[in-house]
């Protein structure tokens, strides 16, 4: 029996990850400053730092917190040779100013949920640049990089979760890989291949269902619900 769990599911829009854990019987609620796309009532349009963390959550799952300025692919864009140096060049119409502003908006959004009072944290994030790793907390580990593919999606997208008091995620649907070059091969790669666009950023950040759904079950499913505080208390 699955003993029910207060579950935040941070900078979701889609409720991708949030009817996955419900669907296991949790007290789920998601956040963002954006609606919820499926109009759920379970949704929170609100800025993950103004108190919501406090709330006494058994397990938090960010799942698309900004990230554009700490990934090593946005590099290039906040410093040129060494740390911290003006880049050689930016993004059309904006100012260094604006990607610092952006930098030290991920890294406060980022902290805020790693450092929450919650005994169980998933966080996904790119690898990070150095100026990110930087600006980290100490007791952040190397995260845990997974693809679609091994939960059942014909997609590649190398996707990292940082994970506090959880354990990794298992494949549950692995699928043999297409030859590299190949037509299948180019039509798993379709998030890179994404014509740029308005709505591109979003439609790259959604999350997998496979993925989701492993996530729900492996970390609040029956094996796995209690919390280290909660398996003391009950063994106690």
């Amino acid at each position: 029996m699955t003993i029910p769990l207060r579950v935040l599911i941070g900078c979701e829009t889609s409720g991708i990850a949030r009817r996955a854990f419900a669907a296991l019987g949790h007290d789920v609620w998601s956040c963002d400053t954006e609606p919820a796309e499926d109009g759920s009532n379970r949704h929170r349009q609100e800025d993950i730092r103004d108190g919501i963390l406090e709330e006494g959550w058994d397990l938090l799952a960010v799942l698309h917190p900004p990230c554009t300025r700490l990934c090593r692919s946005g590099r290039r864009w906040m410093s040129g040779p060494g740390k911290w140096t003006e880049p050689k060049q930016l993004p059309q119409g904006r100012t260094w100013d604006d990607m610092r502003a952006e930098f030290e908006e991920g890294v406060s959004i980022f902290t805020a949920c790693w450092t929450a009072p919650i005994e169980r944290v998933a966080i996904e994030n790119p690898e990070m640049n150095d100026l990110a790793r930087d600006r980290m907390p100490p007791d952040l580990p190397a995260p845990q990089m997974v693809q679609p593919h091994w939960f059942g999606h014909r997609e590649y997208k190398v996707t990292g979760w940082y994970l506090r008091g959880l354990a990794p995620l298992v494949p549950t649907d692995p699928l043999p890989e297409p030859e590299r070059g190949s037509d299948e091969w180019k039509a798993w790669n379709r998030v890179h291949r994404m014509t740029p666009g308005p709505e591109r950023a979003r439609l790259r950040s959604r999350s997998y269902p496979g993925m989701m759904k492993a996530a729900a079950l492996q970390w609040a499913g029956p094996a796995a619900h209690l919390t280290p505080t909660q398996q003391e208390a009950r063994h106690g």
